[in-house]
């Protein structure tokens, strides 16, 4: 059975995970905060994965499931309103690493995964891409090693040792994400 347009992610569903953060005390050392932040980006992981199977299962089309991923990602990716410094960053963060994920489904749907290459190689490029100041390279091989997450290959979050902190280190974080959302697309529980 298909899932009407517009309920795999909702901007209510957002907006109940952000009004949590603004109510809780949040230290990203702690546990408790971490998995919060964790279950957020997850969460849209999880939404991502649930359009590309239903279009891999014929349910929607191409056009379909690369309306409803846009869709989401403007509820995702738009522009946060908190007053809190700390929270307002560690928001981005979390959006910083999900772009990644809309653009590897994106590319999914549209061109399907790479020929050659596996996820390492290509996050590997990616740093490589990022070294020499080139973001739009090192995203779109990042990108390229999400397709391939769809495609069933695995993510080796070893390789996140090998990479210097900055965007692709945020970008291989998203793609854990969405590696955990293929592995079990459980909806989580908003009050997890």
């Amino acid at each position: 059975m298909s899932t009407p347009p517009g309920e795999y992610y909702t901007e209510e569903r957002w907006n109940n995970w952000l009004d949590r953060l603004r109510d809780e005390d949040i230290d990203p050392e702690d546990e408790d905060s971490a998995r919060l932040l964790l279950n957020l980006q997850d969460d849209a992981a999880i939404a991502v994965v649930k359009i590309v199977a239903e279009y891999e299962d014929g349910e929607i089309d191409d056009d379909a499931a690369l309306q409803e991923l846009a869709r989401v990602r403007d509820i995702v990716l738009s522009e946060v309103d908190f007053e809190d410094e700390e929270k307002r960053m560690l928001i981005d963060g979390v959006q910083t690493s999900l772009v990644c994920v809309f653009y590897a489904a994106e590319e999914y749907v549209a061109g399907g995964p790479p020929e050659e290459g596996s996820v390492t190689e290509y996050i590997r490029a990616a740093a490589d891409a990022e070294a020499e100041e080139d973001v739009d390279t090192a995203l779109a091989y990042c990108a390229q090693a999400g397709t391939l997450l769809f495609d069933g290959e695995s993510l080796d979050m070893d390789i996140a040792e090998d990479i210097e902190y900055g965007l692709v280190a945020e970008w291989v974080n998203g793609l854990d994400s969405l590696g955990t959302a293929l592995a079990d697309p459980e909806v989580i529980d908003e009050d997890e």
